[in-house]
């Protein structure tokens, strides 16, 4: 039995990892797509949001299979419970990217609102720190923890930037109201896996300390 336990855990494992380098290139894409009015490119967006939710549901029912057959030990315990809040981040943060390239798509066929400088730098920072936070749950390392908690004041800064500049750019033509609005949903995206990244930063640190600390980077040790 505990041969089995194993390698359904491991399993489930491999399979966040493959979800997590899905979600990653969907980001990665979405906002590529929206910088280059790349049609193709959404395209990719939307072709790996079935993957992300077949993964999802895969991931819950390993997870079921862990707690309703086994009596899992404290840190394997963890690990189950970090990966149920892990899986249902990754798939939320999948949505995001779809969101993202919903407004893209509309905004291709829309005159430039305005230059892009804020919004690269959001998408930059917060696919970084997911990545970060990710590697920081495949390593079992929480060097980079602080890091990812920190980044997400940043990115506030700057999706409240991206808003008041719209604001601006809309006072001043009226017009450009509907592809303001596209880019400020697309902000607001990147704001929320930002918060995602770090939900799963903090989880890690739940994961090898045993530890909840809700977006304290000063506990940490």
């Amino acid at each position: 039995m505990k041969r089995y336990f194993e390698r359904v855990l491991d399993g489930l494992k491999t399979s966040l990892i493959k979800m997590a380098s899905l979600v990653e290139e969907s980001i990665r894409y979405s906002i590529e797509s929206l910088i280059k009015r790349d049609k193709n490119l959404a395209q990719k967006v939307l072709e790996n949001e079935d993957r992300v939710n077949a993964l999802e549901i895969e991931i819950d029912n390993a997870i079921n299979d862990l707690l309703a057959l086994q009596q899992p030990v404290a840190v394997d315990l963890r690990l189950i419970l970090a990966a149920l809040k892990i899986n249902n981040d990754l798939e939320r943060i999948g949505d995001h990217a779809v969101n993202i390239v919903q407004s893209a798509l509309k905004l291709m066929d829309m005159p430039e609102v305005k230059p892009l400088v804020d919004i690269p730098k959001m998408a930059e920072l917060s696919q970084k720190m997911l990545h970060d936070a990710l590697d920081s749950f495949i390593l079992s390392d929480t060097s980079l923890v602080k890091t990812v908690i920190e980044s997400d004041a940043i990115v506030d800064e700057l999706n409240q930037r991206v808003a008041n500049d719209l604001k601006e750019v809309i006072r001043q033509d009226i017009s450009k109201l509907d592809g303001g609005f596209e880019l400020l949903r697309i902000s607001r995206n990147l704001e929320r896996v930002a918060d995602l990244a770090t939900n799963i930063a903090e989880d890690v640190v739940f994961l090898t300390q045993a530890r909840i600390i809700k977006h304290h980077a000063d506990e940490l040790q």
